[in-house]
């Protein structure tokens, strides 16, 4: 495989990975985030917990596995979005301590404060990381404040504050609707009863507000100034981000959609899984409404992979600093042994993961918490 086709591959891989990641944590932080809104009893509650209490862990593996890889393949970006995102990243951390050592003590001691404190840290846990994985999105289509030098180390001029203008904002609240409507019908099919009928409902309106919110976004991306390549060496050679130039255009951000009309089929992706999430959900069809929301998954974030390729961190201070999929990437050598590893062991992550859902399949009742009150979380 030639070094240009290496770097699509990783192109693609880094997504499937976001994506595993979305699709699988992203159910088990929805739960979390909902935890105080539809969990009106501690019985409830522990209801909830309790359906992604065997999986949460595992479904971590996508999120390192995403970490490692990014640092493995695509070393530059990961030293820039660090030292950019860093308040950013270690507010997501803080955020997602409360979810091991909430499982562990939560149900431990049976003082109501005790409780409510764990249920609102737990809360914490799965909204915030949402929030803040969209909020940094966002800023990829605005640009980050960056400039590179000629070793290639990179000056940050923003701060944490500046993350949280309009459209990162906006970018957050579609991350966090779009996670918590998937945690709404994960719900769906795992419990019975009054909180059923509560994550019903809200799936049904989670659904249609993400996908207005959708829209909106995508109506502001395209009337703002989007980034694009000029000139540029040999993409399918070893280069830096500084052997290219870069500028901004009006409109730049659609302009893989009018080249590759194929493209628009993200968005449709995305739109049609959130409608489908929210009329499976009035429909009282669970499984399905959870294929639905998982859909959409897919195609948002697709719709933003899409828009900013080539570029995968766009520098708002000098566009031709930006950092792109051809410029950033490891050695030949390193994403060539990189890709046989993942060709082996993906395929196993994604088979011990099918047979732990499959095992720990059906509902779950407050009855059944009532009885296993000190074996169950």
């Amino acid at each position: 495989m030639d070094y240009e086709t290496l770097k699509i591959v990783w192109w693609l891989l880094i997504g499937v990975l976001l994506i595993g990641f979305a699709v699988t944590d992203g159910f088990d932080m929805g739960v979390g985030a909902l935890l105080r809104i539809i969990g009106k009893t501690d019985n409830e509650r522990r209801v909830m917990l309790n359906t992604v209490g065997p999986h949460w862990d595992g479904n971590q593996v996508w999120f390192i596995t995403a970490g490692g890889a990014l640092f493995a393949a695509w070393p530059v970006v990961y030293a820039v979005a660090f030292s950019g995102f860093y308040w950013a990243m270690l507010l997501v951390l803080f955020a997602m301590f409360f979810r091991p050592v909430g499982f562990e003590y939560r149900s431990k001691m049976t003082d109501a404060r005790w409780r409510s404190a764990w249920d609102w840290g737990l809360t914490v846990g799965g909204a915030v990381p949402a929030l803040v994985f969209g909020v940094a999105f966002g800023n990829l289509f605005l640009g980050v404040p960056f400039t590179l030098d000629e070793f290639m180390r990179s000056t940050y001029s923003g701060s944490f504050w500046a993350l949280l203008n309009p459209f990162g904002l906006l970018a957050g609240l579609i991350s966090l609707g779009m996670l918590t409507l998937h945690g709404a019908t994960y719900l769906q099919m795992r419990t019975d009863g009054a909180l059923h009928e509560r994550a019903r409902k809200t799936g049904v309106l989670l659904g249609v507000l993400v996908a207005v919110l959708f829209g909106l976004a995508g109506f502001w991306v395209a009337g703002m100034d989007g980034y694009v390549m000029t000139a540029s060496a040999d993409v399918g050679a070893a280069m830096s981000p500084l052997q290219k130039t870069a500028e901004l255009q009006a409109g730049g951000w659609m302009q893989n959609y009018s080249q590759y009309p194929l493209a628009i089929l993200a968005p449709v992706v995305g739109f049609a899984g959130l409608l489908l999430a929210s009329l499976f959900s009035l429909l009282n069809r669970g499984a399905l409404a959870f294929v639905g929301s998982s859909l959409a998954q897919v195609g948002v974030i697709m719709t933003a992979g899409v828009s900013l390729f080539p570029f995968i961190m766009p520098s708002s201070l000098n566009p031709s600093h930006s950092l792109t999929v051809w410029d950033v990437v490891s050695s030949e050598l390193t994403l060539n042994i990189m890709f046989w590893v993942a060709m082996v062991f993906v395929p196993i992550v994604l088979s011990y993961t099918a047979w732990g859902y499959y095992k720990m399949r059906g509902r779950l009742t407050t009855d059944f918490i009532e009885q296993n009150k000190y074996s169950t979380y």
